[in-house]
């Protein structure tokens, strides 16, 4: 019998690749999405193909979502609502708290396997890299609002946890790590890749927050989802947190260049580099490195990225040089 399995946030960046893989590999899948920075065209291709479902709803009203996920075998919390730096904590804080209750809710009314999506930001400012999943969470202050979204990823990770252990369902923790590729947001929402794309492909100088040596690691949008699926499908991380990313680290200043290099520029980049008080006006703390530790997605999952940066970053330079060649033509049709 083919499984069902609900996605939400599938019209997100990471909810429409996991939804199309999962249909490649057979499964009914129900999307749901309140589409607040979902984009419809990130699902073209799902609509089309049998098995698939999609309803606009909020995760956040129970009823609206046990009606539109009927019986389910699997459940996959991908919808989430998140701090981009500075806005919106208490929106971060009650949706994501208000929207995996009611998730895992109708995983125990169904026995339906649960894996979320949580986050590296909950590993914060601790100083041991790379993040291994048992490590500390050193999370700044109260006062400083960019932790509202770590500390709403680390309760729920707590939340899932302990409903798992009280209601005997299965269930892991993802923490994804800086996930990138087509259909990603083209606004700081998306990541730095995608604003630093966008300015170089317009010959504008490029943003850069703080001194650009900070570090992260990048993950083909297309590893990310074989990640979560491989989640899906294997009990051997029952009531495990696992890290999926890629381990491959580099400064955001090198990541600037790069980009401006595969975009087939000369020269040296234009860059400001912009001091973190003068985000938003008000005060920010960023994390100096960020690198995970992969070795428990290759044991319990099986799970390694394998796409590497510049080709990933290619890949995604290419589609998003098509999205704004659309945006221009559109602008034209309107004169």
């Amino acid at each position: 019998m083919t499984k069902r399995v609900l996605i939400t946030g599938a019209a997100g960046f990471l909810g429409s690749h996991v939804t199309d893989l999962m249909l490649d590999k057979g499964y009914d899948v129900v999307g749901v999405d309140d589409m607040s920075h979902g984009n419809p065209a990130n699902l073209e291709s799902a609509r089309h193909r049998p098995g698939f479902e999609f309803h606009a709803l909020d995760v956040c009203d129970f009823d609206a979502l046990q009606q539109a996920a009927g019986r389910v075998d699997v459940i996959l919390h991908l919808a989430a609502y998140k701090i981009p730096r500075y806005e919106n904590a208490k929106k971060t804080l009650l949706v994501n708290f208000h929207g995996t209750h009611n998730a895992l809710q109708l995983a125990v009314e169904q026995n339906a396997r649960f894996v979320i999506t949580s986050t590296s930001d909950v590993y914060g400012k601790n100083p041991t890299v790379p993040f291994a999943e048992d490590g500390d969470s050193v999370l700044g202050p109260a006062t400083v609002t960019r932790w509202a979204y770590a500390a709403s990823k680390m309760f729920d990770e707590h939340l899932v946890l302990a409903i798992a252990e009280d209601s005997g369902i299965d269930a892991t923790v993802l923490r994804i790590f800086g996930s990138y590729g087509p259909r990603q947001n083209l606004s700081w929402w998306g990541g730095p890749q995608s604003v630093f794309i966008n300015a170089i492909l317009k010959d504008e100088v490029i943003p850069i927050h703080g001194d650009g040596l900070q570090t992260r690691s990048f993950t083909f949008v297309e590893d990310t989802a074989r990640g979560i699926v491989a989640a899906a499908e294997s009990t051997r991380a029952n009531r495990e947190i696992v890290n999926i990313g890629n381990n491959a680290e580099i400064t955001i200043l090198e990541l600037a260049q790069r980009i401006h290099r595969l975009c087939g520029k000369e020269g040296a980049p234009r860059i400001d580099l912009i001091p973190y008080d003068e985000i938003a006006g008000r005060k920010y703390e960023d994390v100096r490195r960020r690198v995970p530790d992969i070795r428990k997605a290759e044991r319990l999952l099986g799970f390694r990225a394998e796409v590497p940066l510049e080709v990933g970053l290619m890949r995604t330079i290419a589609w998003q040089k098509k999205q704004l060649e659309a945006q221009e033509s559109m602008k034209l049709a309107l004169v």
